[in-house]
């Protein structure tokens, strides 16, 4: 095991990698923003670098700075996190160069898994479901619209490489299939400058659910079960739990066996998530795309698991074995991940500003990982997420009424947070009853 960790993130996230870290005895280094100086995070690390000024492209995406911190520190080892820098190849690579471990896949897996279309051509390979659409990436309108007289309507638009639902939208019609490609290449050129567009056909009313695996030092790929992530606004995921309520044991086992097939297609190794799209109607499922990281909704499978994933991806990328045998573990009981936001309950908008108060729940089956406390500010220059904050009970009525009381208990005022929206949803019956899909939110605010 190396001795120092770098963490190449902020907020949660890295606040949440540093716990680990520093109980497995590793000497730990943040890096930060100005913005960030004061965040509980870079206090929690050993040792902490300033990177530069706010704006993430003169701070946490600037690969050049973040390795030089870690030379000046004398870091063994770089966690990305998620987000800025934990999927790019290059930087994986470049630390590699840099005589450091790189806590993550292969700069090849990562490669591989990074354009949509590459990657659902390469799972369609391998023997993983996939949904009907284009082989190669759809340049220009004219070609959209000869696609999708092939493909047939409906059809989802969206950017070939990057993610996040950024782009991304639905065709019924070639009117609207001409609007959406617009849409689709601009933010594509504009976020992840490549305006190449795939489309696929698109499932009405399906869920979003992924499968976590960990491709072992040894080569061994273990699938540590699903996780629901269909409450979404603007394609972006807000809740998640597992197990699926949507998900039958007999397309669990289906779904583990192909996620598991993913990862050894790529030879990946470390923590990744496969995402699909599952049609409620006939328990059939296709592939997504794969995220070659952490996610942010890991902690409910830790919940039902008792696997600290972020301990498996430091033992992995040092070359040793599992902390427990992963093969044997059953995910036990129900649990829930809301993703608090400093945001309009009701728009859904970034609501930067000062926190006056930060009073967290406790109790039997609640966990928060925060990236904030009383006195921090909230600034415009990062995703606006606060805190995660999960509960598991035995059964998801446990678990439910957990999230609903562990909600009534968080206060944080000072700003716009949507812990109400929270309330809202635990209270909806079709969330309530786990009937829904990736519609919900739209039809709860009509």
């Amino acid at each position: 095991m190396f001795e120092s960790l770098l963490v190449a993130n902020r907020g949660e996230i890295a606040r949440r990698i540093i716990r680990t870290a520093s109980g497995m005895g590793l000497r730990t280094i943040a890096v930060h923003s100005e913005a960030d100086a004061d965040l509980p995070f870079v206090r929690a690390a050993d040792d902490a670098v300033l990177l530069g000024p706010p704006p993430p492209a003169e701070s946490y995406l600037d690969a050049q700075r973040v390795l030089e911190a870690a030379a000046r520190c004398g870091a063994s080892a770089i966690h990305p996190g998620y987000g800025f820098l934990a999927e790019s190849a290059t930087f994986a690579q470049a630390v590699i160069d840099a005589g450091l471990v790189w806590v993550g896949p292969s700069p090849d897996a990562i490669d591989a898994m990074g354009d949509k279309v590459k990657a659902r051509n390469r799972m369609s390979a391998a023997g993983v479901p996939v949904a009907a659409g284009t082989e190669e990436p759809v340049q220009d309108v004219d070609a959209a619209l000869a696609a999708a007289a092939t493909i047939g309507y409906p059809l989802m638009v969206k950017a070939a490489a990057g993610g996040g639902g950024i782009g991304m939208g639905v065709a019924r019609d070639d009117a609207e299939l001409r609007a959406a490609f617009e849409t689709a290449t601009s933010r594509a050129q504009r976020f992840f400058a490549n305006p190449a567009i795939l489309l696929e056909r698109y499932i009405e009313g399906a869920r979003h659910v992924e499968v976590q695996v960990l491709g072992l030092a040894d080569g061994h790929v273990v699938a540590l079960g699903e996780r629901d992530c269909s409450v979404q606004r603007r394609h972006q995921k807000v809740a998640e739990e597992t197990p699926s309520p949507g998900v039958t044991p007999a397309l669990r086992a289906r779904m583990l066996e192909g996620a598991v097939r993913a990862a050894e297609a790529v030879g990946y190794r470390n923590a990744g998530t496969v995402e699909c799209l599952v049609d409620p109607v006939t328990q059939d499922y296709v592939f997504l795309e794969m995220n070659t990281r952490l996610q942010v909704e890991h902690p409910v499978t830790e919940l039902v698991t008792g696997v600290d994933l972020v301990q498996e991806q430091l033992l992995i990328a040092a070359g040793d074995p599992p902390a427990a045998d992963l093969d044997a573990v059953e995910p036990t009981g129900h649990a829930v991940e809301l993703r608090v936001y400093a945001e309009d309950p009701r728009r859904f908008l970034p609501s930067p500003g000062h926190i006056d108060v930060w009073d967290e729940p406790a109790g039997e089956g609640v966990r928060v990982d925060s990236g904030y406390a009383a006195g921090n500010t909230v600034t415009p220059f990062y995703d606006p997420l606060l805190a995660k904050l999960c509960t598991w009970g035995p059964d998801r009525d446990v678990a439910l009424d957990r999230a609903r009381a562990a909600v009534a208990a968080f206060r944080i005022e000072g700003l716009k947070t949507n812990l109400p929206f929270f309330a809202e949803l635990l209270a909806d019956p079709a969330f309530a009853g786990g009937d829904y899909d990736t519609g919900l939110i739209d039809r709860m605010r009509r």
